[in-house]
């Protein structure tokens, strides 16, 4: 009996490990920063506004050609207004909305990628100003020539009072007529990586 209950023991060891021997290792790609973009599109009662925002880093995980997990860290105190409109950068940069003095950084953190080949639909956990919420959006994947891949999302919706950005809001200030800015801007990001 003693003998029996061994050499299960051992089979179930020898089958653990050969199973963990077995299991693919999934290919990390550095994000490089200097190809990559991310801009931006706010609008207002009268106008919108376009800009980008640099990346610090980023990676994309792959099982074979299947994106598992990554993500990308955004320094926001590098904010562009596309109209070089130095006031707007600055008001960006102030409390009223990112407070980049203390909130230097925003993140995107994939957590699960649904749907195979080129077009996948991606959640994550966006965090800008230490507060963090799930999104979800449609992504393409591209392999190119150089054995890079480009991980396109268009069109990230954003609603910025969820991270407790409430300037000039009409669901949060109901009496401010037409002096208001949508509470929901547009992120385009294009992510270049390399193993």
């Amino acid at each position: 009996m003693k003998l029996k209950i061994t050499s299960i023991l051992l089979l179930a060891v020898i089958a653990s490990f050969s199973f963990s021997a077995f299991t693919l290792k999934e290919d990390v790609y550095k994000v490089d920063v200097t190809k990559s973009t991310v801009t931006w599109e706010g609008k207002k009662f009268a106008g919108s506004h376009k800009g980008t925002v640099a990346l610090t880093s980023g990676n994309l995980n792959f099982n074979g050609k299947k994106l598992t997990q990554g993500g990308f860290v955004a320094n926001m105190t590098t904010i562009k207004d596309g109209d070089n409109n130095g006031g707007l950068e600055k008001h960006l940069k102030s409390e009223d909305f990112f407070g980049v003095e203390k909130f230097p950084a925003a993140n995107f953190v994939i957590k699960k990628v649904e749907g195979s080949g080129a077009n996948v639909n991606v959640t994550g956990d966006l965090t800008i100003k230490s507060v963090t919420t799930s999104i979800t959006f449609p992504a393409t994947l591209v392999w190119n020539a150089d054995k890079t891949v480009t991980a396109t999302a268009d069109k990230i919706t954003v609603d910025r009072t969820k991270y407790g950005i409430q300037f000039k809001s009409k669901s949060v200030f109901a009496n401010i007529g037409d002096n208001f800015i949508y509470d929901e801007f547009t992120l385009s990001v294009k992510l270049v990586a390399a193993k």
